[in-house]
């Protein structure tokens, strides 16, 4: 690891000097279970898996992408607006790579539209974009929206920008709906510059909202350590979080649990002094951690691209690396933004409902011996190993993916042109150069080779039928115009369905079904991890009003 001076350097000696002889690191080390001998809490009769910490996700659990491509699409002289709708969003991640790899050669307008169910999602996501605009130094703004995004404790500088920049905008809001009913949309616009941020919630959200500002009153910063620290370092879970260490590299395991421990995206070593506020868009109430256990901010970037960040000699610090990639892609988003016409729309609703609440018009684009754990690698090898083309296949023509989409219009591309349909997927052979490191990469990665995208073309001039497909899928849904790309993961319930007299069986039922009602596609046991929707332009008219929406002034 580095450190900033000799002085720092001492303090920490005693800290460096146990991580650096930990048992984690020694390719030898082994789990607890091997050690007692004793059987894992996963396997025999013993308990089922229990769950820790609560069902928020607040990080996204799949590799950032940019949904644009504009160079191998439109191509990079692009001279039109830009209409972005993420109907389900989760976290910026998307957002902000997305902008950031715009060419420098487009000046036009970029218009983003966000949706997710979860006010917490909602919340944040509103919360570091005006981070992002009001507060005016790239480098103080970028390390503020990283530790309110992925730290569980705060700097007072943080805390400040929260309670006395952005705590003010919202609480104006407030004031001003008092007499409103708590279910009324209401909408409100900041614009700095040539930028704004329009918020469009119930009365009741914008009250929630102002929450998000400040932490529960009783919520003392040992008590929020021992709430997060119950759910990440469960004594239940030690089989669970071990099984996952074995599979990473022996300093990787260090930092891993030291996340774990301290909550904190900083890099190894960095002092903790200066965090001792709760976050309070993570805590808030004094009685829970919102995430499970297993929640990482690794898992939503590239394992490569945080591996091949340059992190000066601490070349194993894989959180400091993330920190590092993190800085430089955040200024470099503040920088893009600055020089551009660009506004944010926010949304909080199901994705279904968020198309009578938009303009009409197009949008642009719409993640051995017994006990010993050795055989979790070979488990997870396999799965990175293993051709899934075979089980997708069915699955698309078992679920009608190949004939359903025609009922709004839409057909799958040929060719992929925003992302490869299996980017996680291994692309070298055994025995070429590299190989090995991106096996490495996968298997220590929070995806699989599982992962899948689809991209779609639009064929002739038929409305959306999203309410039709509302029950269709069980995911979240991107508007894209001219281009329609689906991502998700095959679970376990469709890799089963390899045999013949399952897939007859099954194939049976949905054809039943499909004579009672060939608008509705069968989903049972399809476990999408979210869908990119695109719909082109649709003209003037519309088949019912725009529901009611105040504008705060």
């Amino acid at each position: 690891m580095q450190y900033c001076n000799s002085e720092c350097q001492k303090s920490h000696k005693a800290t460096h000097k146990r991580s650096c002889k930990s048992s984690l690191r020694g390719k030898t080390g082994q789990p607890d279970w091997v050690l007692k001998n004793r059987t894992l809490a996963f396997v025999g009769d013993g308990p089922q898996q229990v769950s820790y910490g609560g069902g928020k996700y607040l990080w996204g659990n799949i590799p950032a992408i940019d949904v644009l491509q504009l160079e191998a699409n439109e191509g990079e002289a692009h001279g039109e607006k830009l209409r972005l709708l993420f109907a389900a969003s989760g976290d910026l991640r998307n957002v902000i790579k997305t902008i950031t790899q715009l060419p420098e050669s487009y000046t036009q307008t970029v218009e983003v539209t966000m949706n997710d169910r979860d006010l917490d999602i909602v919340a944040r996501n509103a919360i570091l974009l005006l981070i992002a605009l009001v507060v005016e130094d790239f480098d103080a703004s970028a390390d503020c929206i990283i530790h309110v995004w992925y730290s569980a404790f705060l700097r007072k500088s943080d805390l400040d920008v929260l309670q006395q920049r952005i705590r003010p905008l919202i609480e104006e809001v407030c004031h001003k709906l008092t007499a409103k009913a708590a279910d009324k949309l209401l909408a409100k616009t900041w614009t700095y510059g040539q930028r704004s941020v329009r918020i469009v919630l119930q009365k009741s959200a914008w009250d929630a909202l102002l929450a998000f500002t400040d932490k529960p009153k009783d919520l003392t910063m040992e008590q929020a350590r021992k709430l997060r620290t119950n759910v990440t370092l469960a004594e239940d879970r030690m089989d669970f979080r071990d099984r996952h260490l074995w599979l990473q590299p022996p300093s990787h395991r260090v930092a891993m649990v030291h996340f774990r421990e301290n909550g904190l995206l900083l890099p190894f070593g960095t002092s903790h002094v200066d965090f001792q506020q709760p976050n309070p868009t993570m805590f808030q109430d004094a009685e829970s951690w919102p995430m499970k256990d297993d929640a990482d901010p690794l898992h939503g970037w590239s394992s490569e691209e945080v591996q091949e960040t340059s992190n000066g000699p601490a070349s194993d610090d894989i959180y400091g690396k993330l920190f590092v990639q993190l800085q430089t892609l955040l200024v470099a988003f503040l920088r893009r933004l600055s020089g551009l016409q660009a506004s944010f729309q926010l949304f909080q609703m199901v994705a279904s409902d968020v198309p009578g609440h938009l303009e009409a018009g197009s949008y642009t684009r719409i993640e051995l011996v017994p006990n010993d754990p050795v055989i979790f690698k070979i488990l997870a090898a396999q799965d990175c190993l293993a051709n899934h083309d075979v089980v997708f296949s069915r699955f698309a023509l078992m679920f009608g993916l190949f004939e359903a989409p025609r009922i709004i219009g839409a057909a799958m591309k040929d060719e992929h042109t925003v992302i490869e349909k299996w980017p996680i997927r291994l692309k070298l052979q055994l025995g070429q150069p590299g190989a090995q490191e991106e096996f490495n990469h996968l298997v220590c990665g929070g995806v699989s080779s599982k992962e899948f995208y689809l991209e779609w073309k639009r064929l002739g001039r038929k409305k959306a039928i999203l309410q039709q497909t509302r029950d269709a899928m069980t995911c979240s849904y991107t508007v894209m115009s001219q281009e329609l790309v689906v991502k998700g993961r095959l679970s376990k319930a469709q890799e089963n369905l390899s045999s013949n007299q399952g897939f007859s069986n099954f194939t049976g039922k949905t054809l039943r079904s499909r004579q009672q009602n060939k608008a509705r596609i069968l989903t049972e046991e399809v476990d999408f991890a979210a869908l990119v929707v695109v719909v082109p332009a649709m003209g003037a008219s519309r088949d019912a009003e725009e529901p009611s929406v105040n504008i705060i002034r």
